[in-house]
């Protein structure tokens, strides 16, 4: 969840706004700003009377409109939850949802509008948004962000924490699973779709980190997020003779792609990073092909996964909308929001809740686990929480479109190679 500003007219305007944010007081809202004491609870920016509110920085109407959905509704599900059991420290906890629709302008004035009035972000979808305001979150805001991306670049601060592997990691596991379970072998080439900017350059890395371990050639074709027709990309890694097709981009994309190989003949495997998936997609023309010959490789188990906490956030999914499809994205979502409620627990049994000491209190979590195949570790803000992945296939049958082929590991290239932020 990425960059879609390869436009040197988008990047200007992005940076113009950055300049103007950064110059800028910063404001608070009525009753947020400054230390207070309540209740001897030390508290601070984004708590006013007796409520605790988180910013959710998402796509509604964008790239990952589908995803983006899910992971807000899963996000208002837990803070539901939450608050009917009490909320945290005798506050109730509020979400307040910006759209951005995956554009950079939007982005930035979306976090800048909300950063003076909350305690952090639950959410902030697009990893090169969130690199855009990564100087004003460790310098002035320090607050916590918990970022629907997982750009390596992200790594090495202490308030904006990716949860699982980040893409250059989860890109060797997915070629590791290529090598090990579909024929990938020293000499072979293979190919690489990728989105420009920092989702698809930082799983770039991984691939050719992988491939110069085990012997292979990587043939490049970066795309735009406006690119929605693979046709090209198909004819040249056809003609280059690849053997594998790792996709680094969007559902668009990896749709496209996956229909036109197989409409050509083309018989060979592609894996997609975390994002690049949706259900949806099994209805289109596409379905059979992504049935067939698709892979994702995941931080974590599908929504539809055979274990307790699963089944029951299903069920709890469906009874608060009844309407709507089942994704990872509401995974993601739930994954990020208890994380940072698990967060907001600790700090009030720390008796202090401003954004340091939330922040100081993720940093005690070690062994965070919700019942995904996961096991997160918070500790340290120079390495992802994990380095494992999931591998994943589409499957109309499976509960949210997915099926395990490959349950949560790390490969020893993974284990060994220590990400760049």
């Amino acid at each position: 969840m990425k960059r879609t500003y390869g436009a040197r007219a988008a990047a200007g305007a992005l940076a113009a706004l950055l300049v103007l944010a950064g110059c800028s007081s910063k404001a608070k809202d009525d009753g947020g700003g400054g230390d207070k004491s309540a209740g001897g609870v030390k508290t601070g920016e984004g708590i006013s009377g007796k409520t605790i509110t988180l910013g959710a920085l998402t796509d509604l109407t964008g790239v990952y409109a589908t995803l983006g959905k899910s992971v807000t509704q899963a996000q208002q599900l837990y803070v539901k939850q939450l608050n009917a059991a009490g909320g945290v420290c005798g506050y109730k906890v509020a979400l307040t949802v910006r759209d951005h629709g995956y554009d950079p302008q939007k982005a930035v004035a979306g976090y800048t509008e909300l950063e003076p009035k909350v305690l952090g972000f639950a959410q902030f979808i697009g990893s090169p948004f969130v690199a855009a305001v990564k100087n004003r979150i460790d310098g002035q805001d320090k607050d916590l962000v918990l970022p629907q991306a997982w750009s390596s670049a992200l790594l090495g601060s202490s308030y904006i924490r990716v949860i699982g592997s980040t893409y250059d990691i989860e890109t060797i596991n997915a070629v590791d699973f290529l090598i090990n379970k579909k024929g990938l072998k020293k000499g072979d080439k293979i190919g690489h779709v990728y989105f420009e900017g920092d989702y698809g350059e930082s799983a770039l890395v991984g691939s050719k980190h992988i491939a110069q371990e085990a012997g292979l050639t990587v043939v490049e074709q970066k795309v735009k997020p406006t690119d929605n027709d693979m046709t090209a990309q198909v004819a040249a890694l056809k003609q280059a003779g690849v053997k594998a097709i790792v996709i680094s981009a969007g559902p668009r994309q990896a749709a496209s792609l996956v229909g036109v190989a197989a409409a050509g003949g083309f018989d060979v495997p592609v894996i997609g990073n975390n994002s690049a998936f949706a259900p949806q997609l099994l209805a289109t023309q596409a379905g059979p092909a992504l049935m067939k010959n698709y892979y994702v490789a995941s931080p974590s188990l599908p929504i539809g996964a055979d274990t307790p906490e699963a089944k029951k956030l299903v069920a709890d999914y469906k009874a608060a909308y009844p309407s709507d499809a089942l994704d990872n994205g509401i995974v993601a979502g739930w994954t990020a929001a208890s994380a940072f409620g698990e967060a907001l627990k600790k700090a009030c049994a720390n008796k202090d809740l401003t954004r340091e000491g939330v922040d100081k209190a993720l940093l005690t979590i070690n062994s965070f686990d919700i019942g995904f195949g996961t096991v997160q570790n918070f500790t340290d803000p120079a390495a992802p929480s994990s380095r494992e992945s999931v591998i994943l296939q589409p499957d109309k049958n499976a509960t949210g479109g997915m099926k395990v082929v490959q349950e949560a590991a790390v490969s020893k290239e993974a284990e060994a190679y220590t990400p760049q932020a």
